[in-house]
């Protein structure tokens, strides 16, 4: 199989490997690796353009044996041309970018300098350095008017934009991926399936020290409203991910625990609060009072500012008379 077929063969495998790509839609990898059928399509492809190859260089052969003495010289003669000008069209260009002259033409450019022997042309600056430097030259006046007459966006404007738009993509995907939390953004899970996963990591892990029943033993009661470090579920959060007090309290269960997995069981020892269980341990730590949600409280503030009390109405009432 000649060069060239081979060259053909590498091209429309380039080509159908892209295509295979552009048309599957896959995001984040070769759609090769997602799909592995795909990669039998492509391999049957490749193989249908070798059989192709070979079918014209076996009837090319046959064609050629066909032909009598004086027609082969002939054909065999037109090929080594063929093959001889087959880049001639690269060196062309590369001589017409360099500027290039022959060296039967040097004379004509030739200078009076001569430095023990060493003669010196006068050769203009090769075309592709002056086709860039006229490119430069371009570019410097669009970007002048662009970014400093008609006051386009600086670098730091589109920072500040592309920024904007990356953490509301963010803020958006962590709606709908409830791995991707943290204590800042934790929230209570009340399906069912989180909270089955909360207590049997529960159970496995905390039970030794906090007792099934969340009363407490070794570790502080987690029934009561009384917390060491505070009793919101992001400090819930923040404690198992993290660990409790340096030196006496729990360890970190960031290493062993996923996102999720914490968001879990935090959420299932909110389940604990009120239960009372049997010979609970004391209180330890400062009450916390659960604080209604931030559109409850503006609610409850406009009701508080609206309403008057009997005195108030009986004070207005004296007044107007």
């Amino acid at each position: 199989m000649k060069s060239i077929a081979v060259f053909r063969i590498l091209i429309i495998a380039t080509l159908s490997l892209f295509l295979i790509e552009a048309i599957s839609g896959t995001e984040g990898q070769w759609a090769l690796m997602e799909t592995p059928i795909l990669i039998l399509v492509w391999i049957a492809i490749i193989l249908f353009m070798v059989a192709i190859e070979i079918s014209v260089n076996s009837l090319q052969r046959i064609l050629f044996h066909s032909l009598d003495a004086e027609a082969q010289s002939r054909y065999l003669e037109k090929e080594a041309v063929a093959e001889a000008n087959r880049f001639a069209w690269v060196y062309t260009i590369y001589r017409k970018l360099v500027g290039k002259k022959k060296a039967k033409t040097e004379a004509e450019i030739i200078l009076d300098h001569n430095y023990d022997g060493i003669k010196e042309l006068d050769n203009n600056l090769p075309p592709w350095w002056l086709y860039g430097f006229y490119a430069t030259i371009i570019f410097a006046v669009v970007y002048m008017v662009r970014y400093h007459v008609f006051d386009g966006p600086t670098q730091e404007e589109e920072y500040q934009r592309e920024l904007a738009v990356a953490e509301k993509e963010i803020e958006e995907y962590r709606k709908t991926a409830k791995g991707l939390v943290d204590a800042s953004t934790v929230e209570l899970l009340t399906d069912a399936e989180d909270l089955k996963a909360g207590k049997a990591i529960f159970e496995t892990n905390c039970v030794a020290c906090h007792r099934a029943d969340g009363g407490g033993g070794i570790g502080p009661n987690l029934t009561d409203d009384y917390w060491i470090a505070g009793g919101s579920l992001s400090n819930m959060y923040e404690v198992i991910s993290e660990g409790g007090r340096p030196g006496k309290g729990m360890i970190a269960w960031k290493n062993d625990l996923k996102p999720l997995q914490i968001a879990q069981v935090a959420s299932y020892i909110k389940t604990f609060q009120g239960t009372n269980p049997p010979d609970a341990k004391e209180a330890e730590g400062d009450l916390y009072v659960e604080k209604a949600p931030e559109k409850l409280e503006e609610a409850a503030d406009k009701v508080e500012q609206t309403e008057l009390t009997e005195e108030q109405l009986e004070d207005d009432v004296e007044i107007e008379q």
